[in-house]
């Protein structure tokens, strides 16, 4: 019997290898990271598991050969089987599963609980005048704005924000970003400077927050999450639909280019956080198809056309479209435009220029 460690994996698969003395590193992300000198994918050799904050990607070593191969994820298994048994030695493969954490997290509390308390949150909070700047020019309207409930991040008073959420019969436990302080007091998660965005289910309730980071050149996107803190809990790879359901949709990355695709051409779109991360994409489809979903057109970043490990993941995506007896059509555009928002956007500047 042989253990496939994450060592073994990100060996096989040619990836650089841990710093010395180090568990926890940082890699391009096959999915996110459309330039060499960006590195947002932590892979954790101590605990055998990968994770992308920046486009939700995660996973075990399973899960890792399967994204940079596109091996699907039930066959990898007899993959690994084949390739490090082939000397008859090997019989069976299992990962040694890590320790235990020591840190105690809560269990995620359901959708409404947490959709009460985000929303209790923001509320809390404000837009900061650059901020609205920034999403004015990426073609967003006042009123757009504050209808999708963006807001900045504050700079102090988490503790005292969670203690007014408490006072108001809100539940922290459970809810991502939420967790102890060493003194016991609930807090919220402290992160760099940046736009909170809302990521919403096919209700309209708030799942979970991501937050684009400003001045950052490394990991822009990211979860709100309190994984790994004192009774904290950590945020999943949700999708995010803006628009009300049709019969036809757009699917596309990141729930912010989703709110500003909708507003931009009036289509109800769904993002998912990458095109490798389609977990929680089956279970939105099932959903969707219940209330009339017959097709989907994709509209991913131009870097799909050369960003082989991008294609892997958008092939698997096809596959899934197929197996749930998806109508399916792909967006393509100018290449100079790298997001279908920006090809819009720019279209929409220039009829304004010539009427």
């Amino acid at each position: 019997m042989q253990y496939i460690q994450m060592t073994d994996v990100v060996h096989l698969l040619g990836l650089p290898a841990p710093p010395r003395n180090r568990s926890s590193y940082y890699i391009r992300c096959p999915c996110c990271d459309t330039e060499p000198q960006k590195q947002h994918l932590n892979i954790n050799i101590s605990k055998n598991v990968f994770r992308c904050p920046r486009c939700g990607v995660s996973g075990g070593v399973f899960d890792l050969y399967s994204l940079y191969t596109g091996t699907p994820r039930d066959e990898v298994k007899d993959t690994l089987l084949e390739k490090v048994g082939s000397s008859g030695v090997v019989t069976t493969v299992r990962v040694k599963r890590s320790a235990a954490p020591t840190v105690t997290e809560y269990p995620m509390t359901d959708v409404d609980t947490r959709d009460a308390t985000y929303s209790a949150l923001l509320k809390k909070l404000s837009l900061a005048p650059d901020h609205r700047e920034n999403l004015l020019l990426r073609g967003l309207k006042d009123d757009e704005i504050d209808e999708l409930g963006y807001k900045t991040t504050p700079v102090l008073g988490y503790a005292s924000i969670a203690a007014q959420l408490q006072a108001e019969g809100l539940y922290l436990s459970g809810v991502p970003g939420f967790y102890r302080s060493d003194n016991g007091t609930w807090t919220f998660i402290h992160e760099k400077r940046g736009i909170l965005i809302p990521v919403r289910d096919v209700d309209g309730k708030i799942q979970g927050l991501q937050i684009r980071r400003d001045n950052v050149a490394k990991r822009k996107f990211r979860w709100v999450s309190s994984a790994e803190k004192k009774d904290g809990c950590k945020a999943e790879g949700w999708t995010h639909l803006a628009g009300a359901v049709k019969s036809e949709i757009i699917l596309t990355e990141g729930p912010m280019k989703a709110d500003i695709i909708h507003f931009l051409s009036g289509n109800t779109v769904l993002a998912v956080p990458g095109v490798n991360t389609l977990k929680q994409l089956k279970l939105t489809l099932r959903r969707l198809k219940d209330c009339g979903l017959q097709r989907v057109k994709t509209a991913f970043d131009m870097d799909l056309l050369t960003n082989i490990n991008v294609q892997n993941g958008y092939n698997n995506l096809l596959r899934l479209l197929n197996d749930e007896g998806l109508r399916y059509g792909t967006y393509l555009w100018d290449p100079r435009y790298k997001g279908l928002d920006d090809y819009i956007w720019e279209h929409s500047l220039e009829k304004h220029r010539s009427e």
